[in-house]
């Protein structure tokens, strides 16, 4: 059995801290070591490996201090990036195991070319490819392939909680009500998430069958969708693309 609990760091990230019941514990996406020694300590847990999604500082910097403290910790990534402290690179569709739960890489590029993500036992680590109510930006891949990346996250069941790296839910959703102002589904997600930030809660993990109901980048196919973007085309890749930019400008 698994524990997963978040570690704020920065202004909205989160790192994710996988343990097992033996206090040993995996850490995801890094970018502050400080938070990560602070809650190690506290809890008396030992490091015994870091899971990175992508190469960006905010996920990464906190890297060369934690193997200061924890030597023998193994360091999984992506094998296209240029992190050289990564000692286990890691190949799409590969599989490895966290306290005896499989899990299987997944390659998702869009918001970086290097991006991947860990999905087990309904429990998918995303990065910044999905958010709840949105997506990452577009810094180094294309629309095809975050859209493309975006659809096989969608297609993983809906019962899937869905760990990301930053509190951008309610931004996300301010833009979401403007392209489905009529989605019902969305309205009671955003008065849930509002009462959760209201009190100091988190509002992750999400699912994917939440997302898939309130998200827009998962609904391009939907009619509402198309006609927020004023689309000519039947082409959810288009109405995809034509989103991003308007995200990108909102």
């Amino acid at each position: 059995m698994l524990f997963i609990s978040s570690i704020p760091a920065f202004y909205d990230n989160y790192i994710w801290i996988i343990e097992n019941e033996n206090k040993h514990c995996y850490i995801v996406d890094p970018g502050d070591a400080k938070p990560v020694l602070e809650r190690l300590k506290r809890d008396n847990l030992h490091l015994d490996a870091i899971l990175i999604t992508h190469h960006h500082r905010d996920h990464t910097d906190g890297l060369e201090t934690l193997l200061a403290h924890f030597p023998n910790s193994r360091v999984y990534g992506p094998s296209s990036t240029d992190i050289s402290i990564i000692n286990h690179t890691l190949c799409d569709g590969e599989h490895f195991t966290i306290y005896n739960i499989s899990f299987t890489i997944h390659c998702i590029p869009g918001h970086t070319r290097d991006h991947i993500c860990y999905y087990g036992n309904e429990m998918l680590f995303c990065g910044d490819t999905l958010f709840s109510g949105g997506c990452g930006r577009l810094f180094e891949g294309t629309p095809e392939q975050m859209y493309n990346s975006l659809s096989l996250l969608a297609s993983f069941p809906n019962e899937t909680k869905v760990f990301c790296a930053h509190e951008y839910t309610l931004s996300n959703l301010e833009f979401a009500q403007t392209v489905e102002p009529d989605n019902t589904e969305l309205q009671l997600y955003v008065k849930k998430v509002n009462a959760l930030r209201k009190k100091g809660e988190n509002s992750l993990p999400s699912t994917i069958g939440i997302e898939k109901a309130i998200n827009p980048f998962l609904r391009t196919h939907q009619p509402s969708v198309k006609r927020a973007v004023n689309t000519t085309t039947d082409s959810d890749l288009e109405t995809f693309t034509a989103l991003r930019r308007w995200k990108d400008e909102f």
